[in-house]
């Protein structure tokens, strides 16, 4: 039973590990998706309206399946027709972390964008006659009360985030939710209650990342609302 335990817990360490790495580039994409939603340019708009709309409307496991096989069906085809016949197999670390990264950047978009849009347009209009570039008011001016205002919308976010990279034991990719299904498969012969007992344990670990997550995200919160709001989310 011990070493079931410990191999769930090396599992969660990477579970961690595509979480974190998902969640950076779906602020990437949730960014340039905002900018773009927000730009004058009209293609701009609607790729990223496009982007946002169809990929929060298909199921994650879906969307997961489909990118994964079916990137690595067109990669290996576009390859072929290069001349190249031998096969590429995408990892499935990259794969997770970049399929749910491009899933919650969709997100991620929405998120930005209102809390831009919450901003008195006047504040960066005044950053201009002060002198300032469009680099320096966005970082000084934009950024800060952006944050303020999207880390509500961005804890559920991270949240469910968290909870979606169990979706990668199904790319083949020895998370703490594959290894706790493999334990309770082969434990049923030490104790019947044994597939109940790894799951439960596989769920309290994700109920731990989201505790702590809740915690920091909300000493954020305080940070960021000092002599505007006492924030609770």
């Amino acid at each position: 039973m011990e070493e079931y335990v410990i191999n769930i817990l090396k599992g969660s360490v990477l579970t961690l590990e595509v979480a974190l790495g998902s969640l950076l580039v779906a602020i990437v994409l949730g960014l340039l998706g905002a900018t773009a939603k927000l730009s004058p340019s009209r293609p701009l708009q609607f790729l990223a309206g496009v982007y946002s709309t169809v990929i929060r409307g298909i199921p994650d496991l879906v969307l997961m399946l489909l990118i994964f096989y079916g990137g690595q069906i067109l990669l290996n085809k576009f390859l072929e027709a290069l001349g190249n016949d031998s096969y590429v197999e995408i990892n499935p670390f990259a794969a997770g972390v970049l399929t749910i990264g491009f899933i919650y950047g969709a997100y991620m978009t929405e998120t930005f964008r209102g809390a831009i849009m919450a901003i008195p347009k006047g504040q960066m209009e005044a950053g201009y006659a002060f002198g300032m570039s469009r680099l320096r008011v966005f970082f000084h001016i934009t950024v800060p009360q952006m944050i303020r205002l999207a880390l509500p919308s961005f804890t559920n976010n991270w949240l469910v985030l968290i909870k979606s990279t169990a979706l990668v034991s199904i790319l083949g990719l020895p998370d703490m939710t594959m290894l706790a299904k493999q334990a309770s498969a082969a434990g049923r012969g030490i104790t019947p209650l044994a597939p109940m007992l790894f799951i439960l344990f596989c769920g309290l670990i994700y109920l731990v990342f989201t505790t702590v997550s809740l915690m920091i995200l909300k000493r954020l919160d305080r940070k960021y609302s000092m002599g505007v709001r006492r924030g609770e989310f």
